[in-house]
């Protein structure tokens, strides 16, 4: 454990339970949504090679054309 995360465990023991278990909670639930946000982009990484791969045949193959950024 890092001496950072160390100190903020310390800091927040000394909080009122209910305080401790909200912090708790959304350090959870943080955690939680890291690990789904890193399966789906390990799931999606050959679906977005396909992707590109793709787009780069259309734009080699003449059919894409420039962005036209002051429409935007």
């Amino acid at each position: 454990m890092t001496k950072l995360l160390e100190h903020a465990f310390q800091e927040a023991s000394k909080l009122p339970d209910m305080q401790q278990n909200m912090i708790a909670r959304l350090l959870l639930d943080e955690l939680l949504a890291e690990k789904k946000w890193d399966f789906l982009f390990a799931e999606s990484e050959d679906f977005l090679a396909a992707l590109a791969d793709e787009a780069l045949k259309e734009h080699r193959a003449g059919k894409t054309k420039p962005l036209d950024l002051d429409s935007l």
